[in-house]
């Protein structure tokens, strides 16, 4: 029997394509005003506040924010919640005081990788760079994926046709202006995803009724709202380390950085942006323990779906595809930017080619070729999480040293020693794809010789032994 879908196809893919050429065009055309070099990777350090606000929650919440922090909250409670909502805001902090050492020390900069390239030798400086790329190609294949399942899942459209416009759409425009038109496209998708979040949750809240509350979840499912519940403990602290390391390595955070027009808005701007990002999210893991309270056989992840479309209104799928396309591309123009930028900043340094290397060309067609892995990736719909959790782990095992040399002289052979045997460490724990068992639990020890909390929070002890491991090392080193 034929699965009975919210939305046409034609219907569906007519949006998509509108959205994404509206989106495209508004893009080229504004930057037609700014060309150079300078407005591609730092839009020539002139955006406002309400400008550079805008652009950093609509860059930090893609189409994740619609599935991840739904789906975690059915298992970690308030706990992943807390932690998630913490850990993709928290860089906004960090980077109130560390954007302005590395405004100050390096204000011609435009990059974190270029100012460690400053700080270390250069296979040090290439090994951040590698791990700053992976992550950002892992993040641009999970929201290209997202967006093209939630099309699927709306109207049945097949996955290939949604990641090719999406990514054609985009791609014309950022790799035309660069950052200054991936900031202005940011200032229209965040308004449009600011509009209509609030219908949703609106809407949400008004069908629910009674049960969009508390006290169903306490009622339902208590374990998640206990403070006995160790999962709530150990999920916010595995979502705030893994999200808030990851993040710290966005190069797409540290173009904005440097674009901000003064220290004072930039400040301004990550204050303003941490109190927008934290209820976002943390509405959106409520959602799914409310979801998850009310029916617990709705696959987790689609919660807020299942109660946004349970009357299966038309209006309302039209709107959750705006949403996504919304939210998808101006994450996804931020990680095409970023990683061109990288390139372009420091290819010299990487590849050293000859003096009329023209970098830009070189980086446009990097690009190029990363979105058609992206791509393919996509048209499988190919659940790439545990990629994006091992990207986290790298994440972790360099955060410690990489921002603790900011403040303290760390020579490279110490920096290198105290991310790979954090890398090491924490690989040893992280579990594999069924989460069943580790390297060092389960197959290089047996897995009865470890007691069960260690078993059931393999995740959570990988990312914080490749966090913290570096600090010791460090610090004996110091010593």
């Amino acid at each position: 029997m034929d699965k009975t879908y919210f939305l046409s196809q034609s219907t569906s893919l007519t949006l998509v394509f509108l959205i994404s050429v509206i989106f495209a065009f508004l893009g080229i055309f504004h930057s037609k005003k700014f060309k150079g070099i300078n407005n591609y990777l730092t839009a020539n350090r002139n955006i406002g506040l309400f400008s550079l606000t805008t652009s950093l929650v609509a860059s930090a919440l893609g189409a994740w924010i619609l599935f991840g922090p739904v789906a975690a909250a059915t298992w970690g409670g308030v706990g992943a919640i807390i932690g998630y909502a913490l850990g993709t805001a928290f860089p906004m902090i960090f980077l109130i005081y560390f954007g302005k050492k590395i405004r100050d020390e390096f204000p011609k900069g435009s990059s974190l990788v270029e100012f460690m390239r400053k700080k270390f030798g250069n296979s040090l400086f290439k090994l951040i760079l590698l791990m700053t790329i992976f992550y950002m190609f892992i993040f641009l294949c999970a929201e290209v994926t997202a967006v093209a399942l939630l099309i699927n899942y709306i109207s049945g459209t097949e996955l290939w046709i949604t990641a090719l416009i999406v990514l054609v759409a985009t791609l014309s425009y950022t790799l035309y202006g660069g950052l200054r038109a991936s900031i202005f496209t940011d200032n229209i998708q965040m308004i449009v995803i600011g509009i209509l979040l609030l219908i949703m949750i609106s809407i949400i809240s008004s069908s629910s009724g009674n049960n969009f509350s508390f006290t169903l979840i306490n009622e339902k499912n208590p374990q998640l709202l206990s403070s006995k519940y160790i999962p709530s403990y150990t999920a916010g602290l595995t979502f705030f380390i893994a999200v808030a390391a990851t993040n710290l390595f966005h190069q797409g955070n540290w173009q904005r950085v440097y674009a901000a027009k003064n220290y004072q808005t930039l400040k301004n701007s990550l204050v303003i942006s941490f109190f927008i990002i934290v209820p976002i999210v943390f509405l959106m893991g409520f959602i799914g323990m409310v979801s998850f309270s009310i029916d617990p056989s709705v696959r987790p992840d689609l919660g807020f779906f299942s109660l946004l479309l349970k009357d299966q209104t038309e209006i309302i799928s039209l709107m959750i595809i705006i949403l996504g396309l919304a939210l998808t591309i101006s994450t996804v123009d931020t990680l095409v930017n970023a990683i061109s930028s990288l390139f372009v900043v420091d290819g010299k340094a990487t590849f050293n080619l000859g003096k009329k290397t023209d970098y830009l060309k070189i980086s446009k067609y990097f690009i190029l070729f990363l979105s058609l892995i992206a791509f393919g990736i996509a048209s499988k719909g190919f659940d790439i999480l545990y990629l994006f959790l091992l990207a986290d782990l790298f994440c972790c095992a360099f955060v410690v040293t990489v921002f603790y040399s900011f403040y303290n002289k760390v020579n490279e052979k110490t920096a290198y020693i105290s991310i790979i045997i954090g890398l090491i460490t924490g690989f040893l724990i992280f579990p594999f794809p069924d989460f069943s068992k580790s390297l060092l639990v389960g197959v290089f020890l047996p897995i009865e010789l470890f007691s069960t909390f260690i078993t059931q929070s393999l995740l959570f002890l990988s990312f914080l032994i490749a966090t913290f491991l570096p600090v010791i090392i460090l610090k004996i080193k110091k010593n």
